[in-house]
């Protein structure tokens, strides 16, 4: 059977024999296009999606609070002002 050994250096041998071929060049090609595809695609990084994520939360936040604000306001008003007679 194969032991470790035998296996690092069979794993060894793939890796220098795919440096020195063409799939090398062809994984460099693919590597490229994806990017280039996917720069196309205007993708937004993870890292900014979550920042942005983070800012909405904090905006929602904010929004309900007013809300809660402006709904004791108006009922303090209607409370003040007292039955209207018609």
């Amino acid at each position: 059977m194969f032991n470790s050994d035998t296996l690092d250096e069979l794993t060894g041998k793939i890796s220098q024999a795919i440096r020195q071929s063409p799939a090398k060049d062809v994984e460099r090609t693919v590597k490229a296009m994806l990017q280039s595809g996917l720069q196309r695609l205007n993708l937004v990084p993870r890292e900014e999606f979550e920042i942005q994520a983070q800012v909405l939360a904090r905006t929602r936040e904010k929004l309900e609070a007013l809300e809660t604000k402006v709904a004791e306001i108006e009922a303090r008003r209607a409370r003040a002002s007292g039955p209207k007679r018609g």
